[in-house]
């Protein structure tokens, strides 16, 4: 394919002609081609013919580049790509981008998830057969071998003006409010849904729709027993989310969720019945305390509780369990908090999890303890990392009154930020 054979006769020198800028766009483009994704794109994406006729996969690859390297919409796109003309030739423009992503309709955008899972199966693969093998994480100093880790998290677009979709947001802004899957062994945005500003933070439905995108492009058949690992905050506290969560183990894929859970009344009254002797030290990701310097210069320890025994669980999904967790409120802590915690001087947190007791995660030593699952909670903070960085190369401003033209810029978006990855 001649669009993908442009660097067949490259070469670096270091002098003063046919310079190009940003050449670290080699390495992206050629990522995008050797691993078959342009010409899996521009096989899916409609085409056409005709004298000057770019072809749509290619166009697609090179609109993602431009987003990593800071393109907020296509005529910037458009003006990035003539840094690269000596290596790419002309420049896709900005009318055959923008037409380009009104043909990425429903059903062109679920071809091109098909894609990319087959794409994703064939890197995952070369990772899983490379010296240092797959990138598994570590979490309170403990590797976690063999589990994948899928973070949910939602995030707010700010928009300036009206576009379809953008309401006021539960903060207080106005634009849309995006909920995406990352994984975390790679870093890979593997599905993002667009969502109106007024989307419900725990829509079930959303949360679904999202899981299930996800594990498509999941190629967990490697090991015959997939065992996959969905941490969310506590967006995912509602009954139907948790029992979807619950549902999703098969005979061919174990998953094992941790997710946040909104402080109530009744769970004031089980952690009252703690005694202290059950309180232990949270942990850090370094397997070390976690302790800081409270406000009277003295050392205070973060603590966690097994709360299942004395909370009534009736009604949520079987095997469930509860971790709470207590820290020392700060200043800008203190007009949120409740009655209990202002009499018992602490700051209470609780996560939600199907890890059992007993077995935790398997191959991994320790896991069913309260402080690890703290820990392994925590550690779902890198997220926000990730969601900075995709808003950074294209998320952060969605370019188009159109919600289809945002919806297939989410799309290109996510397509940037796992060739970054």
């Amino acid at each position: 394919m001649k669009a993908t054979s442009w660097d067949r006769r490259l070469a670096v020198r270091v002098d003063d002609g046919n310079l190009v800028g940003h050449a670290g766009i080699v390495l992206l483009r050629k990522v995008a081609d050797r691993t078959g994704l342009t010409r899996a794109l521009g096989a899916v994406i409609p085409s056409g013919g005709g004298p000057g006729w770019r072809d749509r996969g290619v166009v697609l690859v090179q609109l993602a580049c431009a987003i990593v390297l800071g393109a907020t919409n296509v005529l910037e796109a458009e003006r990035l790509q003539g840094h690269w003309r000596r290596l790419f030739g002309d420049p896709v423009s900005d009318s055959t981008l923008r037409r380009t992503l009104e043909a990425i309709d429903a059903p062109t955008a679920a071809r091109i998830e098909r894609a990319r899972g087959a794409i994703r199966r064939a890197v995952w693969t070369w990772l899983h057969l490379r010296p240092g093998g797959f990138p598994w994480i570590t979490v309170a100093g403990r590797e976690l071998v063999g589990w994948y880790v899928l973070d949910l998290d939602a995030t707010i677009v700010t928009c300036t003006s009206r576009k379809e979709g953008a309401t006021g947001t539960y903060k207080g802004g106005f634009g849309h409010m995006p909920l995406g899957a990352r994984l975390a062994n790679t870093r890979e945005c593997v599905a993002m849904l667009l969502r109106p500003g007024n989307a419900a933070p725990n829509d079930v439905a959303d949360h679904r729709t999202v899981l299930a995108a996800g594990l498509r492009q999941l190629p967990l058949p490697l090991p015959l027993w997939s065992k996959l690992l969905v941490r969310i905050n506590g967006a995912a506290f509602s009954h139907g989310v948790l029992d979807h969560l619950h549902a999703l183990t098969t005979t061919r894929r174990r998953v094992r969720f941790v997710t946040g859970w909104a402080v109530n009344a009744a769970d004031e009254q089980a952690i009252a019945l703690l005694p202290e002797s059950v309180w232990a030290a949270a942990l850090r990701q370094d397997g070390q305390a976690h302790e800081i310097t409270g406000e009277d210069g003295k050392p205070v320890t973060y603590q966690v509780a097994e709360l299942t025994g004395v909370r009534d669980l009736a009604g949520w999904p079987q095997g469930l369990r509860l971790i709470v967790r207590r820290v020392k409120p700060s200043r800008r802590d203190a007009k949120k908090l409740t009655d209990f915690e202002r009499k018992t001087g602490w700051r209470y947190q609780i996560i939600a999890t199907n890890l059992p007791a007993h077995q935790g995660l398997s191959a991994v030593p320790g896991p069913g303890q309260a402080w690890f699952l703290d820990a392994l909670y925590r550690d779902h903070a890198e997220v926000e990392d990730r969601v900075k960085a995709i808003k950074r190369v294209g998320l952060g401003l969605l370019p188009s009154k159109s919600w289809q033209v945002n919806a297939a810029w989410v799309l290109a978006a996510t397509v940037a930020a796992d060739l970054d990855a």
